[in-house]
């Protein structure tokens, strides 16, 4: 099925109607030059999508925190509202309370950006599969600038296009996925609402609510310790042998990974005790506990945060009805793993993100190597921009080094590196890659400041200097 609007030979083409090629989409449209979104879902799905929406959100609802002065992905999703991101204005409208975090309602949210995109007298949709890279030096000029925007999920026949252009050989990681449980079907005698801290997030006041965001699961210390075993022991997915090297992405390992590292490696990442009371018992202090976080507008389905896994579904929903509150649980979905591929982006493109060796050909998103919703969204509103500018006979340089939407191209671009060893890898955005900044650590009273305080200091001083410096970009 194609929606015909335009056919001029500036068109912007973008395979890939995700966060980043919908975003690029967006910023293209918006420069007023035409574009035509190539998307192969519905017709063809992927392992792990379930529509044929626009930016599907697939392993979380969460866009991570909306802290915009002490958290560096705070202040990407700043810099994106700052430069007109289609992705979160959505990601705005359709807010779910979630603390400090950003999280949305993953239907209302694809469905928004979907209408966007379908209802812009300049973009184009083309439904099915591309399954080549277009031809080095097309006759037409219709395919002179294009942006590839895949994803992880790139499929077979492009990604083998790909890297044969690219002459590379694969690059992949694993990913994982959380199960969603319905709220209905956990058991509010033994589970609490509680944030960490009781700490109310930026929307809790706008949206009614009290802060107490998420649904808590105590475990004591005999239950902790044989639900560790009993998920090391667990029956879990195999890798075929031509996986079995790939590494996982850390900043989402399965559960069961984790616990393999070490009996306490759970109990201080995603099920960590700290900040939190129950109410049914609150002179005794939990050894741990589960969290689980409003993953619809409804608030009818919860997702368990930090248990992404790779056990098998049997295994999955014997082993998760052990948690005490989660006995009866109903799964809306369950946990999973895939196969994630990117390319070696600071040896195959320039600083205008384009592959050195096809210059037509520009890249945006997870397959450039970074991981996460709003960097994958952001370099979608980079590469966008220079391809409008490039369709408009001129040129966007990269956002500054000292911002967030610069610090993720010197990433892909391989400013990240710090030796001759160094070997790429997918990364979410960190103060890490922010140039440091030099900085008299004192407070209003010329005291020094040490430890936490000195951090937080710092980190507020970086996400300042960006988002001044983006508006001399954006």
């Amino acid at each position: 099925m194609t929606q015909q609007k335009n056919t001029a030979k500036n068109t912007v083409h973008i395979i890939g109607a995700g966060l980043a090629g919908s975003e690029a989409a967006w910023q293209v449209a918006q420069a007023g030059v035409p574009v035509v979104l190539h998307e192969m879902r519905p017709d063809v799905q992927t392992a792990v999508h379930q529509s044929g929406g626009f930016a599907e959100l697939v392993c979380s609802n969460s866009f991570r925190s909306d802290d915009k002065e002490g958290n560096a992905v705070g202040v990407l999703h700043e810099e994106m509202r700052l430069c007109g991101s289609l992705i979160m204005q959505a990601a705005d409208t359709h807010k779910l309370p979630a603390g400090s975090a950003l999280a949305v309602d993953r239907e209302l949210f694809s469905d928004a950006v979907s209408k966007a995109l379908h209802d812009h007298p300049l973009v184009t949709i083309e439904y099915g599969e591309i399954k080549g890279l277009p031809p080095e030096a097309p006759n037409t000029g219709e395919w002179d600038n294009v942006i590839i925007a895949t994803g992880p999920l790139t499929t077979p026949a492009l990604a083998e296009a790909i890297l044969e252009a690219s002459g590379e050989d694969a690059l992949a990681f694993f990913d994982a996925i959380a199960p969603i449980i319905y709220k209905d079907s956990i058991d509010f005698d033994i589970a609490w609402m509680q944030s960490r801290y009781d700490k109310k997030g930026p929307f809790a006041e706008e949206m009614g609510g009290d802060g107490a965001d998420y649904i808590n699961c105590p475990l004591d210390k005999e239950q902790y310790e044989t639900f560790i075993q009993a998920l090391v022991d667990s029956d879990q997915t195999e890798f075929k042998d031509w996986e079995k090297d790939t590494p996982y992405f850390d900043g989402c390992l399965p559960i069961e990974v984790m616990a393999a590292r070490g009996p306490e490696t759970l109990r201080w990442g995603p099920m960590k005790p700290v900040g939190l009371t129950n109410p049914h018992d609150p002179m005794v202090k939990s050894h741990a506990i589960v969290q689980l976080r409003q993953d619809n507008a409804l608030g009818t389905i919860y997702n368990m945060v930090g248990f992404q896994t790779k056990m098998k579904y049997g295994a999955q929903t014997e082993l998760l009805k052990t948690i005490p509150g989660l006995e009866n649980a109903v799964f809306a979905r369950l946990g999973g793993i895939h196969r994630n591929t990117f390319i070696n982006s600071p040896k195959l493109l320039n600083d205008q993100l384009q592959m050195k060796a096809r210059p037509q050909l520009r890249f945006a998103g997870q397959i450039m190597g970074v991981e996460g919703y709003v960097e994958s969204a952001a370099l979608g509103l980079i590469t966008g921009r220079m391809a409008a500018a490039q369709a408009k006979g001129n040129v966007v340089s990269a956002p500054p080094l000292t911002t967030a939407f610069g610090a993720l191209v010197e990433h892909v671009t391989g400013g990240y590196m710090t030796g001759s060893k160094a070997k790429f890898q997918p990364m979410n955005i960190n103060f890490g890659l922010f140039p440091p900044i030099e900085l008299d650590y004192k407070d209003e009273d010329g005291k020094r400041l040490r430890g936490k305080l000195k951090t937080r200091f710092r980190k507020g001083k970086l996400a300042a200097r960006a988002l001044k410096d983006i508006l001399d970009w954006g």
